[in-house]
């Protein structure tokens, strides 16, 4: 490849290591997947010369900025790339791939690798994220998984992944459960342009001509919103429901939330949500529960005075073709019988 040949994003394959010269705030934000955080400015740096640029002069900026990236550049080829061999060849970007993956860049290839930049840096890929998603969601022949609440439906679509399937982990991308109580311990969600970078990836790695399964959510997943595109088109696909008994339920639920149990106080407040649903009396009981570490009582009236009810109405209410639904019944969630679901739900989409 030719150094004067500008770089797309379908040549990043061709590269051994994807550098992403930005801040680390920018990074954390989203980025390239597959990319190594190798900032040339940190985010104070970064910050000061964008004050001095509007406050003192462009000049004092560029030279103040040049300082602060020689001596980054020199600590990445001392530390992070010390061990590269010579036939190394990284791809690097920055914002619109200008002044900070240049110099970067520069120095790569006085070292003698053959280093190159990203046309357009992370503000040309995140186009192609946004254009990504526009063409290929509506061409995804989509198999929308329904259950109520504890119907282990995130867990069947691991198991269908595990089986060669196509599918879409909307939860695992957000970090979250989707429900009231789905905010995993311990983990921030991404941002919505990282959560849509994940999402534009995996579309784009699917045979178009295959199924694609996804579990019917709502339009956010905590904080994070699914692109409408994607929402509308989900609204009008088949839907397979696994109808598992209240016992069987209520079962996996006590497995699959086991960790609230470990922070009382939390699950109370987020319970306390619920006031103006339910009546301070019911929110009140199910608090107590939860001090005090009594998930099954919690649990079971959580399914029938909260979740149920609200299933029942919203199913019918957003997917189109709900009354005609595939219905898989079980009185079993266990790992075994989560796999042969899987298996099922895949014969019937091939069939189909």
């Amino acid at each position: 490849m030719s150094h004067r040949q500008p770089v797309r994003i379908s040549d990043i394959p061709k590269f051994d290591t994807i550098v992403d010269a930005r801040s680390p705030a920018e990074f954390a934000l989203d980025h390239i997947p597959g990319a190594i955080n190798c900032p040339v400015l940190s985010n104070e740096e970064r910050a000061q010369i964008g004050t001095i640029y509007k406050q003192v002069s462009p000049f004092e900026a560029k030279r103040l900025g040049a300082a602060y990236v020689s001596a980054n550049l020199a600590r990445h080829l001392h530390d992070t790339f010390h061990d590269r061999p010579a036939n190394w060849k990284p791809l690097v970007y920055c914002w619109r791939g200008g002044l900070r993956s240049g110099s970067m860049v520069t120095w790569l290839r006085l070292v003698g690798w053959d280093a190159q930049q990203l046309a357009g840096g992370y503000k040309g890929f995140r186009g192609h994220v946004i254009e990504r998603l526009e063409s290929l969601v509506p061409r995804l022949r989509l198999q929308v998984l329904c259950g109520a609440t504890g119907s282990a439906k995130t867990r069947v679509l691991h198991a269908l992944a595990a089986q060669g399937a196509q599918v879409i982990d909307l939860e695992g991308y957000a970090s979250h459960k989707g429900s009231l109580l789905g905010q995993l311990p311990g983990v921030e969600q991404p941002s919505q342009k990282h959560f849509e970078t994940l999402l534009a990836t995996q579309i784009g790695q699917f045979d178009l001509e295959r199924p694609v399964f996804i579990e019917g959510e709502s339009a956010k997943i905590g904080r994070i919103s699914v692109p409408m595109a994607l929402v509308e088109h989900m609204r009008q696909a088949p839907v397979i429901e696994i109808k598992a008994s209240a016992q069987a339920r209520l079962a996996y639920l006590l497995r699959d939330y086991a960790y609230l149990g470990a922070d009382a106080g939390l699950l109370a407040t987020r319970l306390g949500y619920l006031k103006e649903l339910q009546g301070k009396e019911v929110v009140g009981r199910w608090q107590g529960w939860a001090v005090q570490g009594e998930l099954a009582p919690l649990f079971a009236e959580l399914m029938a005075l909260h979740y149920d009810p609200h299933y029942e109405r919203s199913q019918a209410r957003n997917f189109a073709h709900w009354t005609a639904r595939q219905s898989l019944e079980t009185d079993d969630l266990s790992d075994l019988r989560i796999g042969e679901l899987a298996a099922q739900i895949r014969r019937q989409a091939i069939e189909a």
